[in-house]
């Protein structure tokens, strides 16, 4: 039997990819805690757990009419991206895949009521959300991409994430889950960046967002995941990056409403030009998931 043994929301933000240098220079001279962080979840978690496999929620991997999941025996080369050439070019990735536990993820979810496809094509793009992590935190272990449906519902989501689970419990594989992405994710108009790169939540892109992402913090810290699910249509009005879409495969994988793992934060509640950024880590309780 297979079984997640950790789970957490971890930041992908362009940023953590700058040199030191660069850094400091766009946060009023001060370390952005997500690089520490990152380090942190590497030494302190991952290095312990050395799971077999790692399933990361890709919120750049837009996808429309179906899920999909990276089923590559390997993926390996040069990354550069169109978004930000500028700041991420050329990073070398080499991650080995997991092929059969992705085509049994996708069978899972799409029985789950919800199409989901596994792709090997070796020209399929890959995104930074998989690179950046991974520069930071891989070991020996497998890596798998999961797609985002911008057209999904919480439901199909959450119903996505119930699949995966499910194919992960019946496998043989040790499984770390990655929901990569933003809390609040609303950008300031182009004119306005230049203000608002600072890490100082204060520029987070308004005090709605702010406190609506606080109120989650806190739902985190108490292990209270059925308040953060059954509150969606009241946060998808702050943006959420990808409808919270990776936050929610995740829990689902978990447990959905019932899971009650307890978050405990790697980093800050950070900017990043108006979107938030944080690393929340949910260790697997000692009675388990659920």
């Amino acid at each position: 039997m297979g079984e997640i043994i950790g789970a957490g929301i971890v930041a992908h933000a362009p940023t953590i990819m700058m040199s030191k240098e660069d850094r400091f220079e766009l946060n009023e001279g001060k370390e952005i805690s997500l690089v520490p962080g990152l380090h942190r979840l590497k030494a302190e978690v991952l290095d312990v757990l050395k799971p077999d496999t790692i399933v990361l929620f890709d919120t750049h991997w837009f996808t429309i009419v179906e899920f999909c999941i990276a089923a590559h025996g390997r993926r390996t080369g040069l990354y550069t991206s169109d978004e930000l050439p500028r700041g991420m070019k050329q990073i070398p990735y080499d991650l080995k895949g997991s092929p059969a536990l992705a085509h049994a993820m996708a069978e899972r979810a799409t029985e789950a009521g919800v199409r989901t496809t596994a792709i090997d094509d070796p020209w399929l793009p890959i995104h930074y959300p998989t690179v950046n992590l991974s520069t930071f935190l891989q070991g020996e272990e497998e890596w798998v991409s999961v797609s985002h449906a911008y057209s999904g519902e919480p439901d199909d989501f959450l119903k996505v994430g119930e699949g995966i689970g499910r194919a992960i419990a019946e496998s043989d594989k040790r499984v770390v889950l990655i929901a990569s992405g933003s809390m609040s994710h609303r950008f300031w108009p182009f004119r306005q960046i230049p203000l608002h790169e600072a890490s100082d939540p204060v520029h987070i892109s308004s005090p709605e967002a702010r406190e609506a992402d606080m109120e989650r913090l806190r739902w985190f810290a108490e292990g209270n995941h059925a308040q953060v699910i059954d509150t969606m249509p009241d946060y998808l009005r702050h943006a959420p990056e990808a409808r919270f879409g990776h936050y929610l495969m995740m829990a689902a994988a978990c447990g959905g409403r019932g899971w009650k793992a307890k978050g405990r934060q790697f980093s800050d509640y950070e900017n990043a030009t108006g979107t938030s950024q944080v690393h929340v880590w949910f260790d697997k309780p000692d009675g388990g998931w659920n």
